[in-house]
């Protein structure tokens, strides 16, 4: 199965190097594909040439969404998509 790709915002994590997930493209894409976020729902979460797994938890001290994310797993997809069209 395969987890649904999301935008993220990676210059926007809590104090627990959590990825908030509250941005306008965050949120554009929740809405188009119809995710309802959930405490332990695995996502990959992406910016313009990053992306990482992550795990949605709940913050309960700021009273929104984020996700769990190992920050050394971040991958750079920037040169994948160039090496794609070729």
């Amino acid at each position: 199965m395969n987890t649904p790709r999301i935008f993220a915002d990676f210059h926007n994590a809590d104090v627990h190097g959590r990825l908030r997930l509250n941005c306008i493209g965050t949120v554009e894409d929740l809405a188009h594909q119809n995710i309802e976020l959930q405490d332990g729902k695995l996502l990959t979460l992406y910016s313009e040439d990053l992306e990482v797994e992550g795990v949605v938890e709940y913050s309960t001290e700021e009273n929104l969404w984020v996700a769990a994310i190992d920050w050394d797993a971040i991958k750079e997809i920037g040169d994948l998509a160039i090496q794609a069209k070729y």
